[in-house]
């Protein structure tokens, strides 16, 4: 990237300003043009200073961040990346569903050394979310209507999908950034409990897995909770990979329960969708269905060729819809995906496939 990205840090804490500042600072193609102790502040900032990104945190006086990201994300358009402490995991992902592009988990010890620690992961989603549109309910929604729950349970007759159904036992489903709303869209489609499970990996740091299922079990026919070691899979139950932790499978004849293992030396992301698709795949063969959606790298395109060997259905989130095209774009490249779908008809067909109409 040549272009250098213009960042306004607000944050009430003048050690944060300072480290984060200090931090993006240290790359290059990045520039803090300015930092704001409020919301109040914040706007005033990105009036006069017009950057291309924010990073914000969330519980400030005054104004606080989730005001402010709601003047960006409708006013301005400018992208901001949360940069909160983990016992605001529930405000982060109320900011995620208004706009906020990602967020980066702020250590509790505010020791400097440990701030420092996430400079990597600050710097990338930096990157990632410069130039782009804040991650806004109306990338979730068809163009022509807003009612996703309708359009998609009521399979109007323009649905593209083809071939004959493909039923199944259970849906594992990938995501990274931009992960939490567009899963949160899928399940919510659901208007009656279903006689398939579904497991996701969401690239999620520990801590925040365990109130991400919480929030949307609020909103789901389905049960959905953190996976434990040893939870049954069971039809109408969505497990949710932990945080740092990897799902895989084991059958016991009489039932399928998980596992959760700690990441190998070569899982570069975790939970680790490859490892999912590639453990789903020998448990349930051709009763599985694969689905990758939005996100950075290309975690689950090795897991797809077990998946394809084994006989299951894949689907891909389009680049028309994905927050980011990294994950779905490598995905397709495997040429072992089925369906490119735009995120509003990934329910849809779902559940056509499933023969669930």
């Amino acid at each position: 990237m040549n272009k250098t990205i213009r960042v306004v840090v607000v944050d009430d804490s003048a050690f944060s300003r300072r480290s984060i500042t200090k931090m993006l600072d240290g790359f290059k193609n990045i520039q803090v043009v300015g930092y704001a102790v409020n919301g109040e502040d914040g706007i005033r900032k990105v009036i006069a200073l017009n950057p291309d990104l924010v990073t914000l945190d969330l519980d400030m006086p005054k104004m606080d961040g989730f005001t402010l990201l709601r003047i960006l994300t409708t006013r301005f358009s400018t992208p901001a990346v949360v940069v909160s402490a983990l016992s605001d995991a529930g405000n982060v992902f109320k900011a995620l569903e208004l706009g906020a592009f990602d967020f980066v988990s702020k250590p509790s010890n505010m020791a400097s050394e440990k701030l420092l620690s996430i400079q990597d992961d600050l710097r990338s989603k930096v990157l990632l979310a410069a130039g782009r549109k804040p991650v806004g309910k109306q990338r979730l929604e068809p163009p022509d209507e807003g009612n996703v729950k309708r359009r998609t349970c009521s399979r109007p007759e323009s649905t593209p999908s083809v071939g004959a159904p493909h039923p199944f036992d259970i849906v594992a489903i990938g995501a990274s950034t931009g992960g939490p709303p567009a899963l949160q869209s899928i399940f919510s489609a659901f208007e009656r409990q279903l006689p398939f499970a579904v497991v996701v990996s969401q690239h999620m740091p520990p801590g925040f897995t365990k109130t991400f299922a919480e929030r949307l079990n609020r909103s789901s026919v389905f049960t959905v909770k953190e996976a434990e070691d040893g939870d049954a899979v069971l039809p109408g139950r969505i497990l949710i990979a932990p945080g740092g932790m990897n799902l895989i499978f084991e059958d016991l004849a009489s039932e399928v329960i998980i596992r959760t293992v700690l990441p190998s030396l070569d899982d570069r992301y975790t939970p680790s969708v490859d490892v999912m698709f590639s453990s789903c795949a020998k448990v349930y063969r051709n009763r599985m269905m694969a689905v990758v959606l939005t996100g950075m790298g290309n975690d689950g395109s090795k897991g797809l060729r077990a998946v394809k060997e084994q006989g299951g259905f894949i689907v891909a989130e389009s680049g028309e819809t994905a927050v980011v095209y990294g994950m779905p774009r490598e995905a397709a490249a495997t040429g072992f995906v089925d369906r490119v779908l735009p995120l509003y008809l990934v329910a849809q067909e779902i559940l056509y496939r499933g023969a669930f109409y």
